[in-house]
């Protein structure tokens, strides 16, 4: 196939996309204005803060992280306990550590908990292109580790590109599942076998998918402040895409505005650098480290992102894990049935902590 059709299908498909966005945007703008004025609480996501550190890594991006320890948010008091696991919670592309929201007023408290920005997200500096791919967000993972967790057993949970960053780690270092990683969550992942074009439009086939749509991103983000500009915080089209993309059910406009600003944070250009990498992706030879720990992998059944097919294909891959649909729920499922992610992970870190001191007993 020749550039020229490889371009007219990107075109197409482009042309389709926004074609489909703008009747959206006509059709529903009173119903967005609608939910919007009907909405509270959207300032209230996010809210929570902890102890704020800088991890740097040897490359030279600092990581911002923050640190819940249990003592300052217990009424009781009480201190973390040695053999109870620090949750680490490792957030997705283009979003930062604050989606974890639920989660983390969840366990305060309860469990030591730790969440970082990935490098070029949130808080966290800018690196190189060099560095912007799955694999170093694995090494990234393994220095908050090594800094902020250097004893204890941990529990990992990572949604969408943060799983991929867990699987990452796995690669890296097989050793240290069984041994300080006790316990692994895999939230609205995959290991591979991601078709990104197809958010874009189906129109454009899996045999030229992966060039057009990098193609595409690599031309859009030679005018990012363009870019940016349209997906500016508050517009109609953030909203509508972020609301159609991130949630299966209606689900608050706060919940909506609150993921539209995280992306609308994220600059064009780290979407662009990250993006070629989800179509390369192939962790599949890597799992098998997860069955040394209690390993659930969750999915909302209405993902169009990473659908629950690839977390039923995990399921199958990873022996002994625990497979938990969230019916009705999109790509933000810890948002959405924030309910059911929260006990699912009570459920993993009960596990995880009671096979870990059973092992230390032995």
């Amino acid at each position: 196939m020749n550039k020229a059709r490889v371009a007219r299908w990107a075109a197409a498909g482009l042309g389709a996309a926004a074609t489909a966005v703008v009747a959206g945007v006509v059709v529903e703008r009173r119903v967005v204005r609608s939910r919007k004025a009907g909405s509270r609480g959207a300032d209230e996501l996010g809210g929570l803060r902890g102890d704020a550190v800088e991890v740097h890594t040897p490359d030279g991006v600092t990581l911002h992280a923050e640190v819940d320890e249990v003592a300052p948010y217990d009424t009781g008091h009480r201190t973390h306990d040695p053999g109870e696991a620090t949750v680490v919670l490792v957030h997705g592309y283009a979003l930062n550590l604050h989606c974890w929201h639920f989660q983390r007023r969840h366990l305060r408290g309860k469990r030591r908990i730790v969440l970082y920005d990935q490098r070029s997200h949130g808080r966290s500096s800018r690196s190189d292109v060099e560095h912007a791919n799955i694999d170093q967000l694995g090494h990234d993972l393994g220095t908050v580790l090594d800094r902020l967790v250097p004893e204890g057993p941990v529990v990992l949970a990572g949604h969408s590109m943060g799983g991929m960053a867990i699987m990452a780690l796995a690669e890296h270092h097989p050793e240290l599942f069984g041994d300080r990683v006790v316990g692994v969550a895999l939230v609205s992942t995959t290991a591979g076998g991601l078709r990104p074009h197809r958010i874009l439009s189906k129109l454009i086939p899996d045999s030229l998918g992966g060039q057009a749509g990098i193609r595409l991103m690599a031309l859009l983000s030679r005018a990012p402040d363009l870019v940016d500009g349209a997906r500016r915080l508050g517009s109609n089209i953030g909203f509508l895409v972020t609301d159609q993309f991130a949630f299966g059910e209606e689900v608050p406009a706060s919940y909506v505005e609150f993921v539209d600003g995280m992306l609308a944070g994220t600059p064009f250009e780290v979407l662009a650098e990250f993006y070629p990498h989800f179509e390369k992706l192939d962790k599949f030879e890597v799992l098998h480290a997860f069955e040394k720990v209690p390993t659930t992998i969750l999915c909302g059944t209405k993902d169009v992102l990473t659908s629950v097919g690839h977390s039923r294909k995990l399921a199958k891959r990873i022996a002994g894990s625990r497979l938990v649909e969230a019916t009705g729920a999109g790509h933000m499922v810890i948002l959405e049935k924030a309910d059911k992610v929260n006990a699912a992970l009570e459920d993993l870190i009960a596990v995880a902590e009671q096979r870990y001191a059973e092992s230390r007993a032995s």
